[in-house]
């Protein structure tokens, strides 16, 4: 909902002198953060600050907790308290629809979203896999041995065929790069097998998202906003915060400095903020500080969606410019803290008592403070939030998957690819590799062994499978599927008496042709 050229209307303040409360989105790349405990209303006051931004031409991505931003899918109704909040605010309620795309890591509520084992990187693969300092030691190598040898990886069975290989080489690979024990290479393949009971071998594959497709426009000019089903994600706590933070650091490293702008390239909303940092070792969370100071100036703006201000560090909090908080309730000495620090992070107003107004707040109602016009945090005030335009609540079923049919990006990354990677160079090398043992093997015998071989080939017995098609996904290209017991008997029965046959036939001839030069 705008309040005018270059601003968001957020909410109007309810002091003696009362204003619009609204966000500059030229210092929207600034960061922000909306904090309050479960019910206060931090989810609508998401959904006015996506409504916003996507009426002004940026485009958003917001993680959906319990499915009820997908209203911003549909035009939201008339309600008689939405009128009156309304008019308090000195506007008209208008219902509107905003464009959405819907998505969805594991691919049942939305598109797909993907990226590869390398693009997740060693840092958060660790965290993900909840690795020890010396097991991810361990994995870095891996990432190091399969980049210098250009080998992809991309999904899950690439890394495990790639330990394999450390497992196998482990002597050597251990005098290159440092220890590479057996039973750390085994702690990560266990890692893995309970990544992908998750399902987490749905998000790591091809074909791999294009960041560009978050930051699109419909025809009005109006950003799309992007919204991700994580009712189900948030069963998988490490997944859905390696996930986002992936997202950030791709961000980072994919767009061009631009500075600061008119308007955000895009603005990212990271709700239930604190699954970022619970647990995290000092290097991730010194990556996450360093994204958030310097991600702005690739004109995007993150927003953490938090219960308690105290979920953020410090160091993260401290450049959050943009605030709404809404309301805390201070039960316990930790409820107290998170109050007075919460209250000692904004601008005071000497009109009343920021701590105690947080304890006070009603349903729909909030401090904010947003960034003036020189940067500066404006003074705090108590205001009451806008109304949204779009529904409030969740699509039924029937209605996000007719948006979703009608997506613009329908049909781009609903089906996995398998391009050749590590897992199919691999099991080539292993092939190569064997190949002088079986030369060496079938040349035994001399001349008779070499016609063994030969006439074994013609009974049958050749062990080359037959050029074809491959029969499934992972089995390679041209390949036959394993023989069964009772063909692995037969055709060693069959190979045995080429053979015998063969090397009869050769001793025989060898016998001729050694008597002929005797005889000259």
């Amino acid at each position: 909902m705008a309040a005018g050229e270059g601003t968001i209307l957020v909410g109007r303040s309810t002091g003696p002198r009362p204003k619009p409360e609204v966000l500059t989105l030229r210092l929207a790349n600034r960061h922000g953060l909306v904090a309050g405990a479960t019910g206060t209303g931090k989810t609508v006051t998401l959904q006015v600050l996506a409504e916003g931004f996507s009426n002004a031409g940026v485009p958003v991505f917001a993680a959906d907790i319990k499915g009820d931003l997908s209203g911003l899918a549909a035009a939201g109704e008339a309600k008689p308290h939405f009128v009156k909040r309304a008019e308090e605010l000195g506007i008209a309620y208008e219902p509107d629809r905003f464009p959405t795309v819907f998505w969805d890591v594991f691919g049942e509520q939305g598109h797909p979203i993907r990226c590869t084992v390398t693009e997740m990187g060693p840092l958060l693969l660790a965290r993900l896999l909840e690795l020890n300092d010396i097991q991810e030691g361990v994995l870095n190598i891996a990432f190091r041995v399969a980049d210098e040898n250009q080998w992809p990886l991309i999904d899950l069975k690439d890394l495990r065929a790639l330990l394999t290989f450390l497992s196998e080489n482990a002597k050597e690979l251990s005098a290159a790069y440092g220890n590479v024990s057996g039973a750390s290479i085994g702690a990560i393949q266990r890692s893995l097998l309970v990544l992908e009971n998750q399902g987490a071998d749905k998000f790591l594959g091809e074909p791999a998202l294009n960041l560009e497709d978050f930051m699109r426009t419909d025809r009005e000019g109006r950003g799309f906003v992007n919204i991700l089903a994580a009712d189900r994600l948030m069963q998988r706590p490490r997944l859905y915060a390696s996930f986002l933070l992936w997202m950030l650091s791709e961000l980072f490293e994919q767009l061009p400095e631009v500075g600061d702008l008119d308007k955000p390239k895009l603005v990212f909303f990271f709700d239930e903020a604190h699954l970022l940092f619970n647990d995290a070792p000092k290097a991730l969370l010194d990556a996450v500080e360093q994204l958030v100071r310097l991600i702005r100036s690739k004109g995007v703006g993150v927003y953490f969606v938090t219960q308690n201000p105290l979920d953020v560090p410090e160091t993260v909090l401290g450049q959050l410019g943009n605030r709404v908080q809404h309301a805390l309730r201070a039960f316990t000495p930790r409820d107290q803290r998170a109050v007075r620090a919460a209250a000692e992070t904004f601008r005071q107003n000497p009109g009343f008592d920021v701590g105690r107004a947080i304890t006070e707040l009603a349903v729909g109602e909030a401090l904010v403070s947003f960034l003036e016009a020189k940067g500066t945090p404006s003074i705090v005030e108590r205001a009451l939030i806008a109304p949204p335009q779009g529904r409030v609540g969740p699509l039924t079923p029937a209605e996000r998957a007719a948006i979703i049919g009608q997506s613009p990006l329908r049909g781009k990354y609903d089906e996995a690819v398998d391009n050749e990677s590590a897992y199919e160079m691999l099991a080539q090398r292993k092939h190569l590799d064997s190949a002088p043992a079986e030369a060496a093997s079938q040349s035994e015998g001399g001349l008779s062994g070499m016609l063994g071989g030969l006439i074994g080939s013609i009974f049958g017995g050749g062990e080359e499978a037959p050029k074809g098609k491959g029969t499934g996904k992972g089995t390679g290209r041209g390949r036959r599927p394993p023989p069964s017991l009772a063909e692995q008997v037969l055709g060693n029965a069959a190979r045995s008496m080429a053979r015998k046959v063969g090397t009869e036939v050769g001793d025989a001839i060898l016998r001729n042709v050694l008597g002929g030069l005797t005889k000259r």
